[in-house]
């Protein structure tokens, strides 16, 4: 049986890829390592949580003792790192806490993985997943591709083109068997409600105001989370050692056209008159270095492994916005912080 670590599974993209694995590979025991901050919800995982194939595991990927011991005790196969702090207003505000987890957290499983692999390293992989932030800003033109140079512009993508670096370097120097993608915004269901598009529906549910950065012309690409799983799954098992990915939804939106294609659903949805939803934008003050345009280029992920998006944007956004119209409870309790008391309910009894 393949043992399979997977960092950051309570999260939003993790518990989609913990999912997809518990249930599609009987014959892999998935471990779930999550330090159950703000954004971890074990809540996410409640119809895998019993499955024979998964563990759950508590744990700090920069505690060094605790993920040595970790990897010692397992012989993990392989390493599908998700774990990061990823919030842009957040990394404004911090910037030291997304070091810490983005840099030293990776380079902590880095050093554990070549330790415990250094004899025996045919047939293990390391996958660190990233950001399209980590190559800057696009104008109108142009799309990133694999080889576009690294311009990152906040402490996020700063800490996430790092950890890149590092986990290139650890396979360049110590042969590390390692992957890269480097994805686009995803959305879909369990997103943490403050992120884009689960704020805006969480907002215009309750006829709050609709935040905007700046006028809403910045340009975003736009990925399922379930496709991002989906992606991750055909890297992880076929792409080449030692290469990068991109991972994107051929989608670019404006952020102002976004919103009001919410809008449009939400009173179809909710009942309302229509333009009702719409009243609640309200325009904010810009964020700092806030990138204009983000567009990524997936061909070579489809030429080379045969992925492609499964859905249209539109498609897409009408069944995000039913799953969380549909979990009114889930969103109530993200929203209020009593998801985090799950652990202590479901696990601490165990």
């Amino acid at each position: 049986m393949k043992k399979i670590l997977i960092t950051g599974g309570a999260g939003f993209i993790g518990s989609h890829v913990v999912r997809l694995f518990v249930n599609k590979y009987a014959d892999y025991k998935i471990f779930n390592l999550d330090a159950l901050t703000y954004a971890g919800n074990l809540e996410n995982l409640k119809d895998i949580e019993n499955k024979a194939n998964y563990v759950f595991v508590k744990g700090d990927i920069t505690d060094e003792k605790f993920i040595n011991e970790l990897f010692a005790e397992n012989d993990f196969d392989g390493v599908i790192h998700l774990a990061a702090e990823s919030h842009v207003d957040r990394s404004i505000l911090d910037p030291l806490q997304f070091v810490k987890t983005n840099v030293i957290g990776t380079v902590t499983l880095l050093n554990a993985a070549k330790n415990n692999w250094k004899d025996a390293m045919e047939g293990k992989r390391f996958y660190h997943v990233s950001t399209d932030e980590v190559y800057g800003t696009l104008g109108d033109e142009g799309l990133f591709l694999e080889t576009t140079p690294y311009d990152p512009h906040s402490p996020y993508s700063a800490s996430k083109a790092s950890s890149d670096h590092f986990v290139r370097a650890y396979h360049d120097t110590y042969k590390l068997p390692i992957l890269i993608s480097n994805c686009s915004n995803n959305y879909g269901s369990h997103h943490f409600p403050e992120k884009l598009i689960p704020l805006a529906i969480n907002n215009m549910k309750n006829k709050k105001p609709v935040p905007v950065y700046g006028k809403g012309e910045n340009v975003r690409d736009w990925l399922f989370v379930e496709d991002h799983a989906r992606a991750i799954d055909t890297i992880f098992h076929n792409g080449k050692n030692g290469d990068t990915y991109n991972i994107g939804g051929f989608n670019e939106w404006k952020n102002i056209d976004l919103i009001n294609t919410l809008c449009k659903i939400m009173d179809r949805k909710l009942n309302r008159a229509e333009g009702e939803t719409a009243t609640l934008i309200t325009y904010v003050k810009d964020r700092a270095g806030h990138d204009l345009r983000y567009a990524i280029d997936a061909s070579k992920l489809n030429k080379e492994l045969g992925w492609s998006p499964s859905l249209q944007f539109e498609e897409g956004l009408e069944r995000t916005v039913d799953w969380y119209l549909a979990n009114e409870e889930w969103l109530n309790r993200v929203t209020s912080g009593d998801y985090q008391k799950y652990y202590d309910t479901q696990y601490d009894k165990r």
